[in-house]
């Protein structure tokens, strides 16, 4: 009898495995149908979206809206496919959007990482109060320091230039130097006090042996940084009007304002914020397995 009912137990469904896959599988479909709905409108006809609206499908497909973007069409053929006829130096934004991303994340990296490191490991009076004042510093939302920091950079003479763009947080944020202390933790100290038996010092201790051991959460904390960064609008409209400095993010927005006949450009909107996704999404899937092996990432391995 006892045979039969584990017989039984082992033949009924895992009702619990089978919630918690659908419900994933839902959640799912929720998270990619908005980048498969932008897909679909960016290799659509901007004229013929309005003839089906509910296709899942692009709408008489072209490549148009590409080369909109790209600066490979002429204004008539604009015009033709349902766009507004305005140009977008993809080129150029795209230029900007690199410089800025890439210099910010340069600079958070490196200079929180030796702050982090000194909250972590250096001993001085009133460590954990400054350290303290780090993280009630993650409670105040960024909106409430743009226009001091605006205002410091127009003092400075830094509007429409990279400086201005870059400064604010080119040396610290909170989050990235609480980041990475929690790691710095972690790390065994007899591997530094060894270090320090051979005569190395602070310096030559965290760049030869501490930075090596940190590639998963250093490469974390890159990825993060550069995405927030690359995806970041309101700064950049604030201090970056000008061409010569100004990020896809906000161009996107110009782009979307230009509609001399009242209707936004879709297909060419949707289209220039799928290539300027491309180099997020490259990032992420080059490196994603290391942002993955670093969650939990404690110590030595």
């Amino acid at each position: 009898m006892s045979q039969l009912t584990l017989a039984g137990r082992r033949r009924s469904l895992p009702w619990g495995k089978i919630a918690a896959w659908t419900a994933m599988i839902f959640f799912l479909i929720l998270t990619i149908f908005p980048f498969l709905w932008m897909i679909r409108t960016a290799f659509s006809t901007t004229r013929s979206l309005a003839s089906d609206p509910g296709s899942l499908l692009p709408v008489d497909f072209t490549w148009g809206a590409f080369q909109r973007v790209l600066g490979l069409s002429t204004v008539e053929q604009s015009v033709a496919e349902g766009g507004s006829g305005a140009s977008v130096n993809f080129w150029l934004y795209l230029r900007n959007s690199l410089v800025y991303s890439t210099a910010v994340t340069i600079g958070q990296v490196v200079f929180c990482s030796m702050a982090a490191y000194a909250f972590a490991r250096l001993r001085w009076p009133g460590r954990d109060a400054v350290f303290g004042l780090f993280l009630t510093a993650l409670l105040v939302p960024p909106i409430f320091t743009s226009l001091p920091n605006f205002v410091l950079i127009k003092n400075m003479g830094l509007l429409n230039t990279f400086p201005g763009l870059i400064l604010p947080t080119f040396f610290m944020t909170p989050f990235a130097v609480f980041f990475m202390r929690q790691f710095f933790l972690g790390i065994n100290r007899e591997i530094e006090e060894s270090a320090a038996i051979d005569g190395a010092g602070k310096w030559r201790t965290f760049f030869q042996i501490v930075v090596p051991m940190s590639s998963a959460p250093i490469a974390t904390l890159s990825i993060l940084t550069f995405i927030g960064t690359w995806n970041d609008y309101f700064w950049p409209l604030l201090v970056g009007s000008d061409d010569n400095v100004r990020v896809l993010t906000v161009a996107l927005g110009v782009f979307r304002s230009q509609t001399p006949q009242g209707s936004p450009d879709w297909a060419g909107l949707m289209a220039a914020t799928l290539v300027a996704a491309l180099p997020v999404l490259i990032l992420f899937f080059a490196a994603g397995k290391k942002v993955i092996n670093s969650i939990g990432y404690s110590g030595m391995k």
